[in-house]
């Protein structure tokens, strides 16, 4: 096609256009919760837990026992006990509550966050050839990385749960993998139908799950209150003097305690910096801490390595373990849900973006936006997380593969926050590094550790991540060196105007609409229609989508035209990179005199490219070809745009790239 993709504006690294960020966290669709009522910032904080806490809530499930796990963990003993739950209350404590909670979740881009949303962010001032590149594959690779997160979140979540019918009897150490992959299946079945309906419940179920993790947790701490002594930072200190390198192993182990601290920020658009934080402060974290306190606890009266797996359930009363057990799965869907959800988001924001090829995109919901559902993205998950659990089998095992994603993403953060109070905020040197240093420490140690998770199964999310930045780089090279060969090739407007005065051509009645990426030049759709058929409409419209650094355009914003001679208009839609374009829509809005803009009445030519791949250097050629593919399979234009497949006439064109 002539334009739709290759008029991204992210069409290559060096020309990323400025993004238009606004800090005040009043830009974002929520407000950020200040302009709400009271009751309004509770709802909203009751929504979040489900989708922004799903992850984290459910790491009790596992992430403790995998600290004395052998291997990853130490042994179990008093002093290790303590040092271990002092290691996780205060990472808790240091990266979401101060980094996430205090620091990143300032970063809004006019209320959006997120790792993209970040890169578009600190994109604003570029200084240097390296500045643009360097901060875009930052952002690209925190993206990829992702995606690696996506397919192991559901797969160790839902398996954990599970593992605990184990604790009750052993007549379903069978079929704890089979119920597994059932749930996990039944869980991307049912994506196609949107989450609003189920979406309902998400924030009940997890404050029950909250509230019981707290009680189960406060019920050991009252058997066994020695466990508080945990909470001076001391025992972690200890802990790694006394442990030395075995200490910086379990690092990886007690990191499995935060994995799901980014979505703080990649959700922050959806709720608001408020009731996220409200959510965290006045019941995630306490729940969190008595319950990790209660393990620790119960761990503490019986320091026998042979209880640790399952050591969640332990502390579960014998009645109420099987009722546990289908909470824990309720949860765990919850969270799988959350990461799924964010797996399309990220991917439509790729799309706006111009990193990925056009893929279909369907919305779940007529009341919330974000609602999205990508059916290639579904089943690529879907594939992916039911070859994890029959590889790796057990939670303990997916343990291993689990953390090196996230810890990487968080750590990239930790840069970009970096630039951003430097070059945004204006903070002074000695600040930014004050801040930083400690933070970007603590992440260079949580991903120092899991890097020795890479042969055992570490190396997944980091292979997903590596292929997802291959494909994104490719298409945009792609994308950015055909548009170069089609600008080249153009007409200048100024210069096809004066031929047609000079000329007169034979024109037929109607509007006709040619989409173009170059709004300087005659698209080649145009060029080959009139080369052909010797006609020009009455009414000719060269339109343009871009898309900007920003989420949301305001619709007063959404169009700028532009009256030519010879019955010309130029139109350029512009749309956010949160936003999916619809080009009839758009059209209806615009009221020109003469010009019957109503999507029925006009004809739109629409470019299709056939590649040739020549042997320049310009590209390497399985890159190339790689492209060519991702080129034919990319969902057609007229679908993405939203343009009624009757009104549309293709032209075929040839490009050599």
């Amino acid at each position: 096609m002539d334009a739709p993709q290759s008029s991204s504006m992210l069409a290559a690294a060096s020309s990323v256009p400025v993004p238009v960020p606004d800090a005040s966290p009043q830009a974002g669709p929520h407000a950020a919760a200040s302009g709400h009522s009271k009751k309004a910032v509770l709802g909203l904080a009751l929504a979040a837990l489900g989708v922004v806490y799903g992850d984290i809530g459910t790491s009790p499930l596992y992430a403790l026992r995998m600290c004395f796990t052998k291997g990853c963990g130490v042994e179990v003993g008093e002093a290790n006990i303590l040092g271990v739950i002092s290691l996780i209350l205060w990472a808790l404590v240091s990266l979401i509550a101060v980094k996430y909670l205090v620091l990143v979740l300032r970063a809004d881009n006019r209320g959006e966050g997120g790792i993209l949303a970040l890169m578009a962010l600190v994109h604003r001032e570029k200084a240097g050839r390296w500045w643009p590149l360097v901060v875009v594959m930052l952002g690209l690779f925190g993206a990829s990385l992702l995606y690696g997160d996506g397919l192991i979140t559901p797969a160790i979540s839902v398996l954990s749960a599970i593992e605990g019918l184990n604790v009750g009897t052993s007549v379903f150490e069978h079929w704890i993998l089979p119920l597994s992959l059932v749930i996990l299946i039944g869980l991307f079945w049912v994506q196609r139908y949107g989450t609003q309906k189920v979406g309902t419940v998400f924030g009940p179920v997890m404050l029950l799950w909250f509230f019981v993790l707290g009680a189960l947790g406060l019920r050991q701490i009252c058997l066994n209150p020695a466990i508080l002594a945990a909470l001076n930072p001391v025992h972690a200190v200890e802990f790694f003097l006394r442990n030395q390198w075995q200490g910086f192993v379990t690092l990886g182990a007690v990191f499995l305690a935060v994995t799901g601290g980014e979505a703080l920020y990649a959700d922050m658009g959806h709720f608001g910096a408020g009731p996220i934080r409200l959510g965290w402060y006045t019941l995630v974290l306490p729940a969190l801490t008595l319950n990790y306190c209660g393990q620790g606890a119960w761990l503490l009266a019986h320091q026998d390595p042979a209880l640790v797996e399952n050591l969640f359930y332990r502390i579960v009363p014998h009645w109420a373990l099987f009722p546990m057990v289908a909470l824990a799965a309720a949860a765990t869907v919850i969270a799988s849900q959350a990461i799924i959800s964010g797996a399309f988001s990220l991917t439509r924001q790729a799309v706006q973006l111009g990193y990925c090829p056009r893929l279909s995109i369907v919305h779940t919901s007529k009341e919330t936006i974000g609602q999205v559902y990508l059916p290639v993205v579904n089943w690529l998950m879907l594939v992916g997380t039911v070859l994890l659990v029959l590889g790796f089998r057990k939670s303990d095992n997916l343990a291993g593969a689990y953390g090196v994603a996230v810890s990487l993403t968080m750590l990239i953060t930790t840069l970009l926050m970096f630039l951003v109070m430097r070059r945004l905020w204006n903070w002074p040197p000695v600040a930014a590094y004050a801040v930083t240093v400690p933070f970007l420490l603590i992440d260079l140690s949580f991903f120092g550790s899991n890097l020795l998770k890479v042969q055992d199964g570490g190396w997944v999310p980091l292979g997903i991540a590596l292929a997802s930045i291959v494909v994104m780089t490719t298409w945009q090279r792609g994308r950015g060196l055909l548009n170069r060969k089609l600008v080249d090739a153009a007409v200048a407007t100024g210069d096809f105007l004066r031929d047609v005065a000079v000329m007169k051509p034979h024109r037929v009645s109607g509007v006709a609409a040619f989409l173009t990426g170059n709004p300087d030049g005659i698209p080649r759709t145009l060029l080959h229609n009139f080369k052909h058929n010797k006609i020009i409409h009455e009414q000719v419209v060269l339109l343009t989508v871009k898309t900007e650094d920003i989420p949301r355009v305001p619709e007063a914003e959404r169009s700028q035209v532009r009256v030519l001679p010879e019955g010309f208009h130029q139109i350029l839609l512009r749309y956010g990179f949160s936003e999916d374009p619809d080009i009839p829509a758009a059209l209806r809005n615009i009221r020109i005199e003469g010009l019957d803009l109503n999507p029925m009445n006009v004809t739109f030519f629409l470019g299709r490219e056939t590649l040739i791949l020549a042997r320049e250097k310009n590209m390497r050629f399985w890159r190339k070809h790689l492209f060519a593919f991702l080129s034919r399979n990319a969902r057609d234009a007229s679908k993405f745009f939203r343009i009624p497949p009757n009104r549309v006439i293709e032209v075929g064109i040839q490009v050599e790239l």
